[in-house]
């Protein structure tokens, strides 16, 4: 189960809700020069490219997390903020997360990594139809703690991404109790790992922010 505030202009309620299916939608971008230059950064630590833009990636929904700790295997994983659109039974909701992954295993087969890491996902949730209309305004930005210096990871507005409701009429449906991850904006500098991850989405037309951080926990890798 997860716990989200739920945070609307009629007041804030807090939910316990269990996730029943994980949706990633994956080469989200709007520009097509913005998508071109993920692809090739991917490219870059040996990803092959996607079969179709977007794409939608199925995970495990006992994958997403809100421990303050994620725990992953080797040091070769890495965070992506991400909007998260949370589906309940009195409308969508837009939150959050990181789409964390573990980056060797993506050279192998990007759905196969989408698997292997937990996905963090923030406790806040806004009323998706509040912020619909104004959705290209809404800023996203994800900082990393590298060497032990918090760096500047990823920032942009989401019209860089495709409005969610084209994202839905392209992908699966989302009955109650399903979450998708929205997409991600490049990585500045480089993908590259980080003891400790932080993200944020701001929205400049009701001045407010979400924010949700956590560390990462590097396992040994033994063979």
């Amino acid at each position: 189960m997860l716990t989200f505030d739920c945070i609307a202009t009629a007041g804030m309620d807090r939910v316990a809700v269990e996730v029943t299916s994980l949706v990633i939608a994956g080469w989200a971008g709007r520009d097509e020069a913005a998508v071109r230059h993920h692809i090739e950064e991917l490219a870059a630590i040996g990803v092959p490219p996607p079969s179709s833009v977007p794409v939608y990636y199925r995970a495990a929904a006992a994958n997403l997390t809100q421990a303050p700790t994620l725990e992953v295997l080797g040091p070769d994983s890495s965070g992506e903020v991400e909007p998260i659109l949370l589906s309940l039974a009195d409308g969508l909701w837009l939150g959050i997360g990181s789409d964390h992954t573990d980056r060797k295993a993506e050279a192998a087969g990007i759905a196969l990594s989408k698997q292997l890491c937990g996905k963090p996902v923030g406790t806040t949730l806004w009323r998706f139809e509040e912020v619909e209309a104004h959705w290209d305004a809404l800023d996203m930005r994800a900082t990393a703690t590298i060497d032990g210096e918090e760096t500047l990871y990823q920032q942009g507005r989401l019209v860089a991404l495709r409005h969610p409701r084209d994202l839905m009429a392209r992908g699966p449906a989302l009955p109650p109790g399903s979450l998708m991850f929205c997409g991600t904006l490049g990585a500045i500098g480089g993908i590259r790992p980080s003891s400790r991850f932080a993200m944020e989405l701001h929205d400049p037309v009701l001045g407010r922010t979400l924010r949700h951080e956590y560390g990462i926990h590097v396992l040994p890798v033994v063979s």
